[in-house]
């Protein structure tokens, strides 16, 4: 199975009290649709998911799956530090309806690595839906290994990875030793051409918020044979890939979205607001 090349991992917009907004949420998904997203990760890191509520991510996990109807895979973020938590939100994601579930490395409690196996073995056995594992070890400290993505690619249901390490090596070595049908995408915009050069699927994007239609550009003209054309956009586009990340995530694409029309509200606490230089520098840089 495939969920696409270009999955965002979409934004929760709120309201000007700080709730979730529904409404807003259905604006941003038809923007996401009509702008390159094959498909969409809700409540994942982008999505605030730490400041979000069980309550609310059940909510927007069936709200987005009503709302896309079919047109492109949902992916639920229902991953959490605590195994038996991440059990419960991916039952509640399953029950939305859901396509599949997208699951963090545990952080802060700093498992090793056969804690991390049994950890999302546990999950798999308790779900029928695909899953996707989700290693990022700049957020969670602890990274998996090569070795343990691999043993976990054997368990039926975990069909892929999307892999923010950075390590372009360590992607080739999961792709090389891992069935044909396992996918491994990359966590970050800016090594999208790259990873899909030596074999990836694709992206999970913060980005294609923006620039989802010229991603989608890139990888036709890779896929078409045009590899200068392909990393002459990629060239264009890593600019921008870096603007959207000069704050802490999302922060600076929810204030893309709004310079773009798109209001989704802002963020919440911890997280704040960009500074004027910061709304001045990303303006000039979609300009």
């Amino acid at each position: 199975m495939s969920f696409g090349k270009i999955l965002t991992a979409m934004v929760t917009p709120f309201d000007e009290e700080g709730s979730v907004d529904l409404k807003k949420t259905e604006n941003l998904i038809e923007h996401l649709l009509q702008n390159g997203s094959d498909g969409l990760v809700v409540a994942g890191t982008t999505g605030e998911s730490p400041t979000l509520s069980v309550e609310e991510k059940g909510t927007l996990f069936k709200r987005v799956v009503e709302i896309v109807n079919g047109r492109v895979p949902v992916i639920a973020g229902s991953g959490s530090n605590d195994t038996k938590s991440a059990i419960a939100l991916t039952k509640v994601a399953e029950e939305a309806g859901v396509d599949a579930s997208m699951l963090v490395v545990p952080y802060y409690n700093k498992p090793n690595q056969r804690g991390l196996y049994e950890h999302f073995k546990q999950i798999a056995h308790s779900t029928s839906l695909p899953i996707m594992l989700y290693n990022v070890p700049s957020r969670t400290v602890v990274s998996m290994s090569v070795d343990t993505v691999v043993k976990l690619s054997e368990i039926d249901n975990i069909v892929a990875v999307k892999d923010a390490t950075g390590d372009l090596d360590g992607m080739a070595e999961i792709m090389e030793r891992t069935k044909p049908d396992f996918l491994v995408y990359s966590g970050d915009d800016n090594l999208t051409l790259p990873v899909v050069a030596i074999g990836g699927e694709g992206v999970v994007s913060v980005a294609s918020h923006i620039i989802g239609n010229e991603m989608q550009e890139m990888l036709r003209l890779f896929e078409h044979g045009k590899i200068k054309e392909a990393a002459k956009i990629h060239r264009k586009l890593v600019p921008i890939v870096h603007g959207v990340f000069i704050a802490p995530s999302p922060t600076a694409v929810k204030a893309s979205l709004k310079m773009r029309g798109i209001d989704v509200g802002g963020v919440r606490a911890p997280l704040v607001p960009l500074t004027m230089e910061e709304s001045n520098e990303l303006s000039a840089l979609l300009r």
